[in-house]
């Protein structure tokens, strides 16, 4: 039986290139997207050039307990038994500067469940799958340094929902090792633009000074890091925390740039 692998988020972005990286391979694959219809069924076309077996895209609000409920039925009704591969893609960001007592309750509820309890809910749906088919991976993402659970200042909903997500993840993959699940967590450098969207080919001889490797990142980075975490010869690997930065100290990039923007606001 074909391996189906789910993408959350999987229409933009970062999430994109992890479609057509997958693509590439025999497996089933389901799309899952919020709002864009039209470049969602536009994506599926162009994947279906490529590959040759079922390929869905959903529409669903994976922040919301009773959609991703609805997500797994449909998987389930277009004949698909079991989803193997589960990839949490999808997560939302506030890109407004904001310390935590300005974020609104509804801002912070929006942070928490889009990031970690999205996780849950979409995992607790498909964990019993995986646990029957004896095999199953799940990835989550996190942030440069996640793994000694950072501040971020300004980004406080943000960054406690992907620590979280740190946790449940390792939790997961001490829970589930039993079941012949693995659960890792990949943490994206600092990919910016239309660069989540390009191949490795197209970063090399471009130019990034930041970057201790010497050149941008690319969706392309992450989505081979996921599809080897996902090939049935790395079942040893569970558990991990693995960034893929180039080198770059995203945070302390950060970091610097809020002091000279302070200096900046005192001087």
């Amino acid at each position: 039986m074909k391996k189906t692998v789910l993408i959350t988020g999987g229409v933009k972005g970062i999430g994109r290139k992890v479609a057509e990286t997958f693509a590439s391979q025999d497996v089933n694959i389901v799309i899952n997207y919020r709002s864009d219809e039209k470049a969602a069924s536009k994506l599926v076309q162009e994947l279906k050039q490529t590959n040759q077996n079922v390929v869905l895209a959903i529409q669903a609000d994976v922040s919301r307990v009773t959609d991703c409920q609805r997500l797994v039925d449909i998987i389930k009704e277009r004949g698909i038994q079991s989803v193997d591969i589960l990839i949490h893609n999808a997560g939302p960001y506030i890109n407004e500067r904001k310390s935590m007592t300005d974020y609104s309750i509804e801002e912070w509820d929006y942070m928490i469940n889009g990031n970690l309890s999205a996780v849950f809910y979409l995992t607790k749906f498909v964990l019993p799958m995986m646990r029957d088919q004896q095999w199953g991976r799940i990835i989550t993402y996190g942030f440069d340094r996640i793994d000694t659970t950072p501040g971020w200042m300004y980004r406080s909903a943000f960054a406690a929902a992907k620590s979280g997500v740190a946790s449940l993840t390792k939790t997961l993959s001490m829970e589930e090792a039993g079941n012949g699940v693995t659960v890792n967590m990949v943490c994206p450098g600092d990919i910016r633009g239309d660069w989540k969207e390009k191949r490795i080919t197209e970063a090399i001889g471009e130019t990034d000074h930041e970057t201790p490797i010497g050149r941008p990142g690319t969706g392309e980075d992450i989505a081979r890091t996921i599809a080897f975490l996902c090939d049935p010869g790395s079942d040893f690997i569970t558990g991990a925390i693995i960034p893929i930065t180039g080198g770059k100290d995203v945070l302390g990039k950060i970091y610097r740039q809020s002091e000279r923007s302070e200096k900046d606001l005192l001087n």
